[in-house]
């Protein structure tokens, strides 16, 4: 654990590629292969379950350092993260040892789960004791199930490929399903993806390939033919709001992926029954989507499918899914990746045509820029966010490519402009690693209907500040929506100061605000929802600038989102 921690705090303390580069080939050239591979699983992305509860880690911690929980509740406000603060306000350890992250995590944090509070306590307590500050601050994270590290899974990748003197896109590909939670990390798999090129041999036969991701194109329309060249030479196809997946047959067996690397196959058994048809040795890329009378459905019916946690026959028939097949990657057997899209997709046309019930992802093809732009215009009435651009010639890679690098493989995602509406900030949150001291997690409300004036508007300011419970139908603000992404660092202090400011009320790590400041936010798509106060629920919110300019008495009401509804 002690090599571990000392690799999070080099990792946290820099921002510079290169030396992020060097402290994790440092680590994984002497960590024992055991350690290692729980590290690469960390590092990747891959998410420890939540072992003890919170309330338990809180209480405990108050109980250790001898202090009440209002002071420990005052530090944590201060220092913006529980891990943190609990390695700060714990006496020093009494029992120093140096047991190895393999032991730590196998032995002993993930027994933990299930085991009778007291005991819990215990143990937690006898684990603090044996780490210091920086160690107790990762252990806490790994047993609250918050680990995050500033350091991207293609950084793993290079490093594990400079250490092993192999190509990184090799380890890219070894890596794929490595932080599906269902197969724990050890030796034998942190070996294979250091194993020289020739070795290598996949013991999973539903291994995916990593998957290639496009580029946002923010160029003007007149600035399309210079950018890109004519559309002739660029595959057009609609971006489809669902779940990125990859269909893996191989061996008699199908296996779905998601992006997100997670085994997703037993959650859409129509999708593997239609699959079963497709030859041995096919690797499919597309979009899982709800496919309701014959056409796209709601992305929150997908959504609400995932969460159950039992597929019965009315969830299957409330959210029937289809997919919709748009790269072919494996071929009987054989890697296509380096093919250009020309010639993939006669493959991919041929291997929908062998599994009848899959989508094929049409071409839109028109004479200029200009007449794709005009039919990009009807994607909200289609139920897509856009088009994908990929060039004839393109190869199908790993991650993302440099934005300029064309003809060499780049996707490009050409997206319709966000939904708009200007919101109230009203609940904050401090965020987590570089910025866990700063407000940056908000919630956003809008008017329940339209204010008469700026004097109504504020009486209702003045009520949330005097805390007092809104009248039946009097004007009230409608919380709708969270967001955190958006704004830069300078702008994040500022609101902050804001907050801090113009705090109600204290709800643990959520502070109530008075309202003062209005948003506008965009968001990809708007549903209903009945789980929301406000009966909607919208996709992807994010903050595009703050709204100095309007009052708050402008911001817009519950209306204005019924109307975006219907406008879809």
């Amino acid at each position: 654990m002690k090599a571990f921690a000392q690799l999070f705090n080099e990792l946290d303390a820099s921002t510079a590629t290169g030396a992020k580069v060097e402290a994790l080939k440092r680590y994984f050239a002497s960590a024992p292969a055991t350690d290692a591979a729980w590290a690469v699983y960390f590092l990747a992305g891959g998410k420890p379950r939540q072992v003890v509860p919170t309330a338990l880690l809180r209480a405990l911690a108050c109980e250790r350092a001898g202090i009440a929980p209002w002071l420990f509740e005052e530090a944590y406000q201060a220092v913006g993260d529980l891990a943190e603060t609990i390695a700060h306000v714990l006496p020093p350890a009494a029992a120093p040892s140096d047991v190895g992250l393999a032991e730590w995590v196998e032995q002993r944090l993930l027994p933990l789960r299930g085991t009778e509070p007291a005991a819990q306590a215990e143990r937690v307590a006898q684990y603090w004791d044996e780490l210091d500050s920086g160690g107790r601050f990762l252990l806490t994270k790994l047993i609250g199930g918050g680990f995050r590290v500033g350091v991207s899974k293609l950084l793993v990748q290079r490093a594990l490929a400079e250490v092993a003197g192999i190509d990184p896109k090799l380890v890219a590909q070894r890596m794929m399903g490595y932080t599906d939670a269902k197969q724990m990390p050890d030796a034998a798999r942190y070996a294979q993806l250091l194993a020289s090129a020739g070795d290598h041999a996949p013991t999973d036969a539903g291994q995916p390939y990593p998957f290639f991701l496009s580029h946002q194109l923010d160029v003007p329309l007149a600035g399309f033919d210079t950018k890109l060249g004519p559309p002739a030479d660029w595959l057009v196809e609609w971006k489809y709001d669902g779940i990125r997946a990859q269909i893996v047959k191989r061996a008699g067996q199908v296996w779905v992926w998601s992006r997100g690397e997670e085994l997703v196959t037993e959650r859409f058994p129509e999708i593997v029954a239609l699959a079963q048809a497709l030859p041995d040795g096919t690797v499919l890329d597309g979009e899982i989507v709800v496919w309701k009378d014959g056409g796209l459905g709601a992305f929150n019916l997908l959504q609400q499918r995932i969460g159950r946690k039992t597929l019965n026959k009315r969830v299957l028939a409330d959210a029937p899914v289809g997919f919709i097949a748009y790269d072919l990657l494996e071929w009987r057997g054989a890697d296509q990746r380096e093919q250009p899209q020309s010639a993939r997709r006669p493959l991919l046309e041929a291997a929908v045509g062998a599994a009848r019930g899959l989508q094929l992802s049409p071409i839109e093809a028109r004479a200029s820029w200009a007449e794709l732009a005009q039919l990009r215009e009807s994607s909200r009435a289609r139920g897509v966010e856009g088009f994908m651009l990929k060039h004839r010639d393109a190869r199908y890679g790993t991650g993302r490519r440099k934005q300029d690098d064309l003809a060499g493989g780049t996707w490009w995602k050409w997206k319709i402009e966000p939904l708009r509406v200007d919101a109230v900030l009203i609940y904050a949150q401090a965020g987590h690693g570089r910025r866990a001291s700063v407000y940056t997690d908000y919630t956003f409300a809008v008017w329940s209907r339209t204010p008469r004036d700026a004097a109504e508007a504020q009486a209702v300011v003045d009520a949330i500040e005097k805390r007092a419970a809104p009248q039946e139908g009097a004007l009230q603000l409608v919380a709708f929506a969270k967001a955190y992404s958006g704004l830069t660092d300078e702008e994040f202090r500022r609101v902050d100061k804001v907050v801090r400011a113009h705090t109600l009320e204290k709800f643990g790590p959520v502070r109530s605000v008075k309202p003062t400041l209005v948003f506008e936010l965009g968001f990809e798509g708007i549903n209903r929802s009945p789980r929301h106060k406000s009966g909607i629920a919208v996709r992807f919110p994010r903050m595009l600038r703050i709204r100095d300019d309007k009052p708050l008495a402008e911001a817009d009401t519950l209306q204005t989102l019924e109307a975006l509804l219907g406008s879809r």
